[in-house]
């Protein structure tokens, strides 16, 4: 996977470089990739500072939003009647704007941490959750009448027979939430932060350094594609006899 983002990449930075050339856009409209890679360097604490902290507060909602969601869809399969209460719940949480909640969650949560993490968590507990479940409701039904048929209990039902037949669903539900959960962070940031790649991103876009913002941008990028690769390589040997159909393999 990392190979074929790099690769994009490439096609990308020469894509750009062209139309850079072609259209010769004043740089605080476009600016090259050269003076993008210039700004990088000359910044160093957006890595050693601002993208750290992005990180941190990405894996952390990352974390906290992977045990939600898993949870939540345990709970809709051990106990069906829930349904009725809490999709509607997970639903309406989704429908809401996120920069909507953003500005409340900084005045319940503060500057700090924790409203980054509340905002990460929102952003990715729905996917995971929804996949799960899916899977957990989607278990062969032979599967399920041979379970009952050895008289086995709804915790056995679940946990012996749902839950690995779910496992690939709740890949796929992973994967997705990696990509989306740094943008969750970012959007805390913008609202109210001291540090991280968001607040570099409005400094220099109030002073018109749009070098910056591209380098922060990319940063960013680089932080999705990666956390995406890592959490495929995690969720492959979760269902290794559905790697063909569910593309865990390379």
């Amino acid at each position: 996977m990392l190979a074929r983002a790099a690769m994009v990449a490439f096609g990308l930075v020469v894509v750009w470089q062209g139309l850079v050339l072609v259209l010769a856009p004043p740089p605080f409209m476009l600016p090259s990739p050269a003076r993008v890679a210039a700004a990088l360097l000359a910044r160093p604490q957006l890595i050693t500072r601002d993208a750290v902290t992005t990180l941190v507060e990405t894996l952390l909602g990352f974390a906290t939003g992977a045990a939600l969601g898993m949870a939540l869809a345990l709970v809709l399969a051990f106990f069906p009647p829930t349904r009725r209460v809490l999709l509607p719940v997970m639903v309406v949480s989704q429908a809401l704007p996120v920069f909507a909640l953003a500005p409340l969650l900084v005045l319940w949560f503060g500057f700090g941490l924790g409203s980054k993490i509340v905002m990460a968590t929102i952003a990715i507990f729905f996917p995971i959750a929804s996949a799960f479940h899916d899977g957990l409701s989607r278990t062969d039904r032979g599967l399920v009448d041979l379970a009952r048929l050895h008289r086995a209990n709804r915790l056995q039902e679940v946990l012996l027979i749902r839950v690995p037949a779910a496992l690939p669903a709740l890949g796929s539900g992973l994967r997705v939430a990696a990509v989306y959960a740094p943008v969750g962070a970012l959007i805390g940031e913008w609202v109210g932060a001291s540090s991280g790649l968001g607040y570099a991103m409005l400094q220099a876009n109030g002073r018109s350094q749009t070098d910056v913002v591209f380098a922060a941008l990319l940063l960013l990028a680089a932080m999705a594609v990666l956390l995406r690769a890592a959490v495929d390589a995690a969720t492959r040997p979760l269902a290794p006899w559905a790697a063909e159909t569910l593309d865990l393999r390379d």
